[in-house]
């Protein structure tokens, strides 16, 4: 593994070497790798940069595979169950809208994004992008763009998630009825497989480099060095100037990032009680109906011994959106403290968070197929209740509290107190 060199002079390195840690804001001059290696940063270990061989040949293919595999999504069968003799199937694209019948919109909307949208907009993107690189006479300002929206909506594609509460439905419904496996779930595990491996492959550095090749040449500006959020590229401007890699706005920091992450922890705060009080779903058995729970449906697990799965439900729905607020409450506190303590265990500890806020949805997804396959009325029903709403909310407030806190101020705090606050007014 290969580390990036400190700065020891910055009038000395051309701005196209130096590259700004987007978690502790040092800047710092890249080396030159060589395929297969990483530079890390010297102060907080974060990953500045990756280094692949024939990086976007292989990406493209995995594109190419992926969009593939997305078609099998759209018109195949995702999961068939048989009860007394009746037979039904769904498939992805039905799925969200089996909510709609229950009035729960802003859930279907949600699964919808997540598990259909997002995912094919990141793969339209990415393919659009290496593809856009290959014609010269492609607009830079539209690379830039669809670069742009790719970088947006990477959190927010959730195949792998999706495809984690498939396993707990299927899990789930083999206690109660015959279960048929569709074509479209092979093509999900193919699907994550491929973006999984597309990520890590893409050199993120290269990308923006290639784009930010054919932008035109800028006037020279005023101002210092300022790293880019966007695209992590360093030029010399002032808040507010346009990248001239990326065309994103510049800004030293995140606008009121202590300020906006205690609004959102505070509401998903209030959303999480009622999140695991109210039921999440009722299940209807021979005209029989029962309430679950978030808890409820891991004691349900733990009762048909499916231990390991009701250990990852567990941490997923409980244990994950507890510790991010926890974590991202202890870091707000630590910043308005100006402590210097544990600096790079925190900034570690943010990145955790970022990991891992995705994967509370497990639930959602779940619930998602239960509505969508039982459905026979007073015969059979799974019907979604309000606590899932809830919790759906809880886990979206904490994955936006977490993009919209700035590491870098936490480290500001500690080492420049005067200068912590007053960025808290810098402009978006």
């Amino acid at each position: 593994m290969s580390h990036a060199l400190p700065v020891v002079d910055e009038d000395d390195t051309p701005l196209s070497a130096l590259r700004e840690c987007s978690d502790c804001g040092l800047f710092q001059r890249l080396p030159a790798l060589r395929p297969g290696l990483v530079a890390e940063c010297v102060r907080c270990d974060k990953v500045l940069r990756a280094r692949r061989r024939d990086s976007f040949s292989t990406t493209s293919a995995l594109m190419i595979a992926g969009l593939a595999l997305f078609t099998v999504l759209l018109f195949e069968p995702l999961l068939g169950i048989t009860v007394l003799g009746r037979e039904i199937t769904t498939s992805l694209p039905a799925m969200p809208f089996a909510l709609e019948q229950f009035n729960m919109g802003e859930l279907s909307i949600l699964v919808l994004t997540f598990t259909l949208i997002a995912p094919l907009l990141k793969l339209g993107t990415t393919a659009g992008l290496l593809i856009g690189l290959r014609m010269p006479a492609v607009n830079p300002t539209s690379l830039a763009a669809l670069a742009r929206v790719r970088a947006w909506l990477s959190p927010w594609a959730m195949t792998e998630v999706f495809l984690l509460g498939l396993f707990v439905a299927y899990t789930r419904l083999t206690a109660y009825a015959s279960v048929e496996i569709g074509p479209a779930v092979y093509a999900m595990a193919g699907l994550m497989l491929v973006m999984v491996a597309a990520d890590a492959w893409l050199d993120e550095h290269a990308l923006w480099d290639a784009i930010g090749r054919r932008q035109p040449s800028m006037p020279e500006r005023r101002g210092a060095p300022i790293g880019c959020d966007t695209c992590g590229h360093v030029s010399v401007g002032r808040p507010g100037d346009l990248c001239p890699t990326c065309e994103s706005r510049l800004r030293l920091r995140k606008k009121e990032p202590v300020a906006r992450c205690w609004a959102l922890v505070g509401a998903a705060v209030a959303l999480y009680v009622p999140a695991n009080i109210l039921p999440v779903m009722t299940v209807i058995r021979v005209h029989q109906g029962e309430t679950s729970t978030i808890i409820g449906g891991v004691q349900e697990l733990m009762a048909n011994q499916m231990w390991p799965l009701a250990l990852i439900v567990f941490c997923a729905s409980i244990v994950v959106p507890m510790l991010k607020l926890v974590l991202l409450a202890y870091m707000l506190i630590a910043t308005q403290r100006h402590s210097k303590a544990g600096l790079k265990r925190r900034t570690k500890m943010y990145r955790l968070v970022e990991a891992i806020g995705r994967w509370s949805m497990i639930d959602v997804f779940m619930i998602t197929i239960l509505t969508a396959l039982v459905r026979m009325g007073a015969i059979a029903s799974v019907i979604p209740e309000p606590g899932a709403i809830c919790f759906a909310a809880v886990v979206i407030l904490t994955m936006l509290a977490a993009a919209s806190f700035d590491p870098r101020v936490m480290w500001d705090a500690a080492e420049e107190p005067d200068r912590a606050v007053e960025l808290e007014g810098v402009p978006a």
